[in-house]
């Protein structure tokens, strides 16, 4: 029983693994960033090509 309890001991000391964690949850949150803000770009530039195309299409046409 006590080899038990000094293998959980050992075990919530161990950290061995928490760096690839941290990285994960960096690299999520990265993601999760920059999808929302390419989204938003990404609807601006088209509003910006909808009022260039709303605005060439009332200039006259030349004859």
């Amino acid at each position: 029983m006590t080899n038990l309890i000094t293998r959980f001991r050992a075990l919530l000391h161990d950290d061995e693994g928490q760096d690839l964690i941290e990285y994960a949850l960096l690299a999520g949150l990265i993601a999760l960033v920059s999808t929302f803000a390419l989204t938003n770009a990404g609807t601006k530039v088209s509003q910006i090509w909808d009022g260039i195309d709303q605005a060439l299409g009332e200039v006259p046409a030349a004859q």
